[in-house]
């Protein structure tokens, strides 16, 4: 019997012409093939990396032998999503400290859903572009510890600007398969469930280090 959904949140950014993005990254360009008034149809046409907005991350992004995006195991992109209100952390390194202060329920196959408000702070600014919480090499392998096989979080990565390319908590994430989202929206409404079941599908970009990716949250009635 399927489960009749009780709420539903949709945890994607938009992708749109010249959206934020990593800022060493070309801008999305969003442009038209067709258009209502000209050929009775519409139809778009996206040039952006593979990286923006709402993405995951493959293991091939930061290991050269590791898994590309179409090849990573389906049951990967959903399970229990367990929220962490880290609104508090502000422009800094969250540390193993920090999710443990959260008091939550989280283990084996579950999904870490990182909520640190970045997400309301989105634009062209330099504080959502450089200055954004970051998962620090400790907090990476706490959650890896604790048998996660994802990880969500609202800002443009896991992996800091202040460290530059962000290599501590991509390649402990990565190298133990562990799932990896980012640039989430997340607000307070995720916090009024303990849980959710989350569902997170990438485009099946064959050979892809990451791809965009919808992702929603949902509750069962």
């Amino acid at each position: 019997m399927i489960p009749k959904v009780k709420k539903m949140l949709d945890l994607s950014q938009p992708v749109y012409h010249a959206c934020p993005g990593w800022p060493t990254y070309d801008p999305t360009i969003v442009g038209y093939e067709a258009r209502h008034a000209t050929h009775d149809f519409e139809a778009e046409r996206i040039d952006l990396n593979a990286h923006t907005g709402t993405h995951m991350d493959a293991p091939y992004h930061f290991i050269e032998t590791g898994t590309p995006v179409d090849q990573m195991d389906l049951r990967l992109f959903q399970g229990r999503g367990i929220p962490f209100d880290l609104r508090n952390i502000g422009q800094m390194g969250i540390e193993a400290k920090h999710l443990e202060a959260c008091g939550t329920d989280i283990g084996e196959g579950d999904i870490a859903l990182l909520y640190t408000g970045w997400a309301q702070k989105r634009g062209m600014n330099k504080e959502y572009l450089y200055a954004w919480p970051y998962v620090t090499g400790e907090a990476a392998q706490w959650l890896v510890d604790k048998g996660v096989k994802g990880v969500c979080i609202d800002g443009l990565s896991v992996g800091g600007w202040p460290e530059g390319t962000g290599r501590p908590p991509h390649e402990i994430l990565l190298g133990h398969e562990v799932m990896i989202t980012e640039e989430l929206y997340m607000d307070e409404e995720l916090l009024a469930e303990k849980e959710w079941y989350v569902i997170a599908l990438p485009i099946k970009l064959q050979g892809g280090s990451g791809a965009p990716t919808r992702v929603v949250a949902m509750t069962f009635a």
